[in-house]
């Protein structure tokens, strides 16, 4: 029997409800929550995220404010600007789209986002804070994925988890959240030896590597939990993910769809770190 699958779509729209309607109540008392979206270059892929992003605060009902700048934007401009955001009240979260051009320092940048205004999760503080189990804002991507197990009421707790890349953004806060839950974690990453051996012993398996299709199914547990974070164009123009769906399917208990599996999740838990940044500035003025 196939996996169930791990419909990020519908969650995202019932998780949107309820943050449309809290950030409706945070409007009517003169706090409306704000976002402003950096991009820097014309990047295209970048370009699709930002307007998703953009037209997800719009959709339930936030301030949002997009900035676009050239590829020679200077480092000390963008610094600049990041710092009258900070100082701006309507403003509630800065989001700076990576990647950036060669010539500014993706740390510099996000290091000069206010920790409470970093909705992204990225600031050393933020990323510190979360070593301790008391981030300010959950990484999206990663928040997102522990909402999908959230859903399923998966127990958490006592269980295998394996997570397959050792990034910043993804891996490294995905297996300290698994690891806040309760969960027995291995992080994986391009030097791990046996890959296989690691991933068929998780209950939980979550691939954050950017290769497409390199899990496959006799990788995979049976009944294991499978959400997969990557999102790759095959040379023929299609869709896919860092987890080979059509072999893992039938191994997995459960299994997230790509598209439509983390992806709607990154955008909503940006939406719902953006409310809770609103929240928590009225309760500082």
């Amino acid at each position: 029997m196939p996996a169930q699958l791990l419909d990020g779509i519908a969650l995202s729209k019932k998780l949107r409800a309820e943050i449309a309607a809290r950030g409706a109540i945070a409007t009517a008392k003169g706090l409306r929550p704000g976002l402003a979206v950096i991009i820097v270059g014309e990047n295209q892929a970048s370009q699709v995220y930002v307007r998703n992003k953009v037209k997800a605060c719009e959709d339930v009902g936030f301030h949002s404010v997009l900035e676009r700048y050239s590829e020679n934007l200077g480092e000390e401009e963008l610094l600049a600007r990041i710092a009258t955001l900070n100082a701006d009240p309507a403003i509630h979260g800065i989001l700076v789209q990576l990647p950036l051009p060669q010539q500014i320092l993706p740390n510099r940048v996000l290091e000069a986002i206010a920790p409470e205004k970093d909705v992204d999760g990225f600031h050393v503080a933020n990323a510190g804070a979360l070593m301790t189990g008391a981030p300010e804002f959950k990484p999206c991507t990663p928040y997102g994925c522990m909402k999908l197990l959230e859903s399923i009421e998966y127990p958490i707790r006592g269980a295998r988890a394996v997570v397959v890349g050792a990034s910043n953004i993804v891996g490294k806060p995905m297996a300290m959240l698994l690891l806040q839950s309760g969960a027995t974690v291995t992080i994986c990453n391009s030097k791990t030896r046996d890959l296989a051996h690691h991933t068929k012993d998780a209950d939980i398996l979550i691939v954050a590597t950017g290769k497409p299709k390199m899990i496959t199914g006799d990788m995979i547990k049976t009944g294991a939990v499978v959400i997969d974070v990557g999102i790759n164009r095959l040379p023929d123009g299609k869709l896919c993910g860092d987890v080979d769906f059509d072999t893992a399917k039938y191994v997995a208990g459960w299994i997230t769809p790509v598209p439509g599996g983390v992806g709607p999740m990154t955008i909503t838990m940006l939406l719902m770190n953006t409310l809770e940044a609103a929240e928590k500035s009225a309760k500082t003025t």
